[in-house]
């Protein structure tokens, strides 16, 4: 199929373009590298565009014959969208609803959405499955519910065939080693403590060590990106036969405590990081982790690269000797 990947000259949208190459299909990004790397784009041809471009969405869409939308582009640092929440809304909203405008002018009838579990807000559960409330606590989250709830009423009014694909973190990276995990600037736990043991100096702390888990520190769910991909990938197709707007969670089922990071990275670099520890920040709950039993039933989805070590390992590699 002929498949436009917007946002992916990103992390996990570079990485869907190479699984997508290797299932066989015919690659095409659409992005305007405000975040994204031009030499993430290894599969497939570059469209430099913005997403809200409704005039260059609607030709490359023609150009290219395009079958399928999946849309991995958004503003998603969580405190920036306390500060400039209308940004979040222009970015994750307006933009997305000018694609989707696009793709129904156009005939073009799939769509695969990258979501996120901030949608659910604080976790009710330990296992967070997609009967939990969506209460989002951010405008991230908030703009997110927003584009899946016009989802839902695109696919009854239009015809529409959508699927979104909800997780909290993307980790890892791909085993050439290509490409990998590089934002600036770096919120996420992984990367921040893998390029603290490359030599930069990162302020890198342990927030609160007295949450009632196994070891006093917060519960997070890591997913493999390569993993994330395959899931993608499956979701493309089960869209194709099935129609409506569907939700799918994806976690690893169990989730790693921050310690248990902090010595995988320890283990797999081979020396202490000397990582301080400090105060609880506030609105971090104990335990996220989301339960992805129904895309293992539905979708026939399995992560294969589950454990922490191998997560880090393969984002180790890539911090290494990185691309970009």
């Amino acid at each position: 199929m002929n498949v436009l990947v917007v946002g992916g000259a990103g992390y996990i949208g570079s990485h869907m373009c190479k699984r997508l190459a290797e299932a066989g299909h015919h690659v095409v990004v659409l992005d305007n590298l405000s975040t994204g790397h031009r030499s993430a784009v290894q599969w497939g041809e570059l469209v430099e565009a913005s997403l809200g471009d409704g005039g260059a969405v609607a030709q490359t869409l023609r150009q290219h014959r395009i079958e399928v939308v999946m849309h991995f582009a958004a503003s998603s640092l969580v405190g920036e969208s306390m500060t400039d929440p209308y940004r979040y809304y222009a970015n994750n909203v307006s933009a997305t609803l000018s694609l989707l405008q696009a793709m129904h002018d156009n005939g073009v009838s799939q769509f695969v959405f990258s979501s996120t579990a901030a949608v659910f807000g604080e976790p009710e559960t330990a296992l967070i499955d997609e009967q939990h409330p969506c209460r989002p606590i951010n405008p991230y989250g908030n703009s997110k519910l927003a584009v899946e709830l016009m989802l839902d009423d695109a696919a009854r009014a239009y015809g529409l065939r959508a699927t979104a694909l909800r997780y909290f973190n993307a980790a890892g990276a791909c085993d050439s080693r290509l490409i990998g995990e590089k934002h600036e600037p770096e919120t996420h736990l992984i990367p921040r403590l893998l390029r603290r043991a490359a030599g930069e100096a990162l302020d890198v702390k342990v927030f609160g060590t007295d949450y009632a888990t196994r070891d006093g520190t917060c519960v997070r769910d890591y997913v493999h990106v390569c993993d994330l991909a395959d899931a993608h990938l499956l979701a493309l197709e089960y869209s194709h036969v099935q129609p409506g707007f569907h939700r799918f969670n994806l976690g690893n089922g169990d989730g790693y405590t921050v310690l248990e990071v902090l010595r995988a990275a320890e283990d797999v670099v081979g020396r202490s990081l000397d990582i301080p520890h400090g105060p609880r920040r506030a609105g971090d709950p104990a335990m996220l982790v989301a339960s992805s039993d129904k895309a293992r039933k539905v979708l026939g989805w399995r992560p294969r690269r589950a454990d922490i070590r191998q997560i880090v390992e393969d984002a180790w590699a890539w911090h290494q000797q990185p691309a970009y």
